[in-house]
């Protein structure tokens, strides 16, 4: 309906809403009196009624009260101003439809409540009749606006769910395609030390490696499978310590100003992810501004409550410590903050962002327990809110040990347990050019047979996620009982809930994660080798 006709439509009711104060020894609104009225009125649900001509003459309390309006007001065809212009043609059409065929009707609109703010009704109508008379309709309404959002965020967390598993095996498999390139680019590097053109050559090659392994990285984080190594830190301290690191990032036309909260709770996290996190918060807002505004990094104490659990999905009441990145940009419509969080979604030109930034933000913060928000307004920029779970466990603040220069190898004896030929084949000249022994397995099973030989073992590398009756996690248990205070490494493409839970490395789980470089995997290795306490040593993987 255009506006001429609605306006039309609103007069003929202001009209009808006269005749009938005139004509009629009843005022409208005594139309609902007696025990009916009362009933009605007591009623969870707004409730209307309509006569022969399809106008509407008598309103609930519950219904006069959501709107902020008498029934003076509503009746006839007043009821019509507070429904949202977009929504009337198709509600007029559909009841007009089921009345003239004296069938009952459903619909869903938006209606305005007394503070302006439109909410979505579920409109449910049906005849009535008197003596066997067709006497008019009567529609009892409900607000879905609260469920029709909660069911809007679980499309989403499905969505993202099945995204994300997609992700993770795409990216199990990409790294393992790297661990193979990237370690015979390593062995061929070491096999033409002198030719120089050669050597620019493969430093191209690994820098390449090392971005696909990035990129790995950051479909992990969106997928919740990186493997993280929380402790206990104090976001405060933390963000203080960024402060160079962000001024370099942003450049000098970008002010910060960071707020600490006093009495700052700490919270449970690995520190490098929530650094990333930031520092891509960061990035998105300097570019939002164009390279020139304020940047706000605040941090302070906040209680998600129950009622706020329960309107937002995974969501966990309680304690929580808060993030907040503002921004003074261009800020965001409706229609790109609910995909700001899509994989590979960006509004950046082409070439100038991958989309995986917020996405992986996103997946981190998830797989952490926690929950973000975003707040944006077109002209008046950006707010992005994390909430990280409180921890009351003190501060763990670790002591810098300066790594040596020198990769040493070793001779011990180490049993390879991998399924995928190329990377074991890869791994196993790796860890023969280091000095180690090996013995190779294609599966836990193979490996089994090995141990159960009564080998000479001094340290098990495995990888996760193997196929097979007997799982990786199994295997480690039963070679740990064979020969106790065994060494167990495992490596993978990606984690799952064979050795990490809640998104955290089980305790006592050494890993090493896909693409990883030869003096990466060397340095390892001498650490789980080195003389360790009787009680290190004789830790045993648990069920």
């Amino acid at each position: 309906m255009n506006l001429s006709r609605r306006a039309e439509f609103l007069r003929l009711g202001g009209v009808w809403r006269l005749l009938r104060g005139i004509l009629s020894e009843i005022s409208p609104h005594e139309l609902g009196d007696g025990f009916f009225k009362e009933l009605a009125d007591f009623a969870p649900v707004m409730i209307w009624r309509s006569g022969t001509d399809a106008l509407c003459d008598w309103f609930n309390k519950p219904w006069l009260d959501f709107v902020g309006r008498s029934m003076e007001e509503e009746v006839g065809n007043g009821w019509a101003e507070n429904v949202h212009a977009d929504d009337f043609d198709r509600c007029l059409e559909t009841y007009l439809t089921a009345f003239h065929a004296r069938k009952p009707f459903t619909m869903v609109y938006r209606l305005k409540r007394r503070d302006g703010v439109y909410r979505e009704i579920l409109d449910n109508g049906a005849a009535y009749y008197r003596g066997g008379e067709f006497a008019g309709y009567f529609g009892s309404c409900i607000d879905i606006s609260d469920r029709t959002e909660m069911e809007a965020q679980l499309r989403q967390a499905q969505k993202m769910e099945a995204v994300g598993q997609l992700t993770g095996g795409v990216a199990h498999d990409f790294n393992n395609l790297l661990q193979v390139i990237g370690g015979n680019l390593q062995l061929l590097e070491r096999d033409i030390p002198r030719d120089e053109r050669a050597q620019r050559r493969l430093q191209n090659a690994m820098e390449a490696v090392g971005r696909g392994s990035k990129l790995a990285g950051q479909l992990l984080a969106f997928a919740r499978r990186q493997s993280l190594q929380p402790r206990a830190i104090n976001l405060g301290r933390l963000i203080r310590g960024m402060d160079d690191l962000l001024r370099r990032a942003l450049g000098e036309a970008v002010e910060i100003e960071t707020v600490i909260a006093g009495g700052l709770w700490n919270t449970y996290v690995d520190p490098t992810q929530v650094e990333t996190a930031l520092l891509n918060l960061a990035v998105n807002a300097r570019d939002a501004m164009r390279g020139r505004g304020k940047l706000t990094i605040e941090a302070g104490n906040a209680r998600l409550d129950d009622n706020y659990a329960a309107n937002h999905v995974e969501v966990t009441a309680g304690q929580h410590v808060m993030v907040a990145v503002t921004d003074t940009g261009s800020g965001m419509p409706p229609e790109v903050i609910a995909r700001v969080f899509d994989p590979f979604f960006t509004t950046k030109p082409e070439g100038e962002g991958t989309g995986l930034g917020l996405s992986m933000v996103h997946g981190f913060v998830k797989q952490s327990g926690g929950h973000i928000s975003v707040y944006s307004e077109v002209g008046h920029g950006t707010t992005v809110r994390i909430y990280l779970p409180r921890s009351r466990e003190k501060e763990d603040i670790p002591v810098d040990v300066a790594e040596g220069s020198a990769v040493v190898g070793g001779s011990e004896v180490i049993l390879l347990v991998e399924d995928d030929d190329d990377v074991r084949a890869t791994t196993a000249e790796l860890l023969i050019d280091l000095g180690y022994r090996v013995l190779k397995a294609r599966d836990a099973a193979e490996a089994m047979a090995i141990l159960e030989s009564g080998a000479s073992i001094d340290l098990l590398f495995t990888d996760v996620v193997m196929p097979g009756e007997l799982a990786p996690r199994d295997l480690a248990r039963r070679a740990q009982q064979r020969l106790p205070g065994l060494p167990v490494l495992f490596t993978s493409g990606y984690t799952d809930n064979a050795i990490v839970h809640g998104g955290r490395l089980d305790d006592g789980v050494e890993l090493i994660s896909k693409p990883y470089m030869r003096d990466e995997l060397a340095r390892k290795l001498r650490k789980m080798l080195s003389p360790q306490p009787a009680q290190a040593r004789e830790h045993v993987i648990s069920e």
